[in-house]
């Protein structure tokens, strides 16, 4: 794997963060409901939301990833592999 030699700027990367702690605070909230007995409807609920924040996490990064590391990429080859690397990972993506 290439070494990584991009840094995303501070409030993109908070915003990540942020996300990614209320994601992680949501599937908590799951796991709780499984150890309290929670109606199964419930739960899966809970799971839906999930699946969906998750989702809309990672739309974000693969837009800020097109717009920024595929379109700024040092040159044309490198673009060239951001984009391939971006097209692998989106095939397993929406299997």
């Amino acid at each position: 794997m290439p070494k990584h030699t991009h840094v995303h700027p501070p409030d993109e990367k908070r915003a990540r963060q942020i996300r990614l702690r209320k994601i992680s605070g949501q599937v908590a909230a799951i796991e709780r409901m499984v150890a309290d007995d929670r109606e199964c409807t419930e739960v899966l609920t809970q799971v839906v939301s999930v699946r969906k924040a998750l989702k809309s996490f990672a739309e974000v990064v693969i837009q800020q990833h097109a717009r920024e590391c595929i379109a700024h990429a040092a040159d044309r080859k490198e673009s060239q592999r951001k984009l391939q690397e971006l097209l692998t990972v989106l095939s397993r993506y929406v299997e």
